[in-house]
């Protein structure tokens, strides 16, 4: 379990969906272009949702359903990736974009992580495949991250090279500690992660300290604030962040 290949990631901010305001009701929507475009001005890296459409691409966005961030209702998987390509981020010019077409925009320029969104008691395999396929060309520093083990394991054995990253919340440290303890190392036994996603509010944990020491990058996610900030910093490598978190 080794953390050499994600050596990059230490020392990172991470903007959440990129560099948004859309807690304000600001231009830069999450998962936009816009915010992509601000993280990449600002040297920040970039962290990025990914859905597979109803034609089998990967695209950009975090809901399940497109209710929260278009006048459009209806889940996401419903519209095939052309349709998708219209449909406007809350009223802004950025729209729902194939992921092709992110990675073309960030160019390598900053580090990227693409979370693969998934039903864990559905098929994976289609989104797996249609972000293996994007990402044939990309090079950069970029690494694939998903709360599903199976995602991790998936690429693990068809895309090996590609750096990956098991997330972890703060339910995944809670309840019956011999139960998690369990669940936690089955999920890093199949996944086989080059570091660890994990929730600030389940830090300090003694499980993950334990990774770090053996030489297992881990970031915390969602740092919002300059306080939960510099909390993040004494048990993590790296922060995914957003709004005052960024620092």
């Amino acid at each position: 379990m080794g953390g050499n290949r994600a050596e990059w990631l230490r020392g990172l901010t991470i903007a959440h969906r990129g560099l948004h305001d859309s807690r304000n009701g600001g231009r830069w929507m999450e998962n936009g272009a816009s915010a992509f475009a601000a993280a990449i001005a600002s040297g920040f890296g970039i962290e990025c949702d990914v859905r597979l459409s109803s034609d089998g691409q990967a695209v950009v966005f975090h809901d399940e359903t497109l209710d929260r961030l278009t006048h459009v209702s209806g889940r996401l998987a419903g519209y095939p990736a052309a349709v998708l390509s219209r449909i406007p981020i809350n009223g802004t010019r950025d729209t729902i974009q194939p992921l092709s077409v992110v990675l073309h925009q960030i160019d390598a320029q900053v580090p990227l992580l693409i979370e693969i969104k998934t039903d864990k008691r559905g098929r994976y395999q289609p989104i797996c495949t249609a972000v293996a396929q994007a990402l044939e060309l990309y090079d950069g520093d970029f690494a694939v991250i998903s709360f599903d083990s199976r995602v991790l394991k998936w690429f693990g054995k068809n895309q090996p090279e590609v750096v990956r990253g098991l997330v972890l919340e703060r339910n995944d440290f809670g309840g019956f500690p011999l139960i998690r303890r369990w669940r936690r190392g089955r999920a890093v036994g199949r996944s086989r992660p080059d570091f660890l996603a994990v929730d600030w509010r389940a830090l300090p944990n003694g499980w993950v300290a334990r990774r770090r020491r053996r030489g297992m990058p881990v970031a915390a996610w969602t740092v919002c604030d300059a306080e939960t900030r510099a909390f993040a910093l004494h048990y993590a490598d790296a922060v995914i962040a957003e709004a005052q978190g960024m620092g």
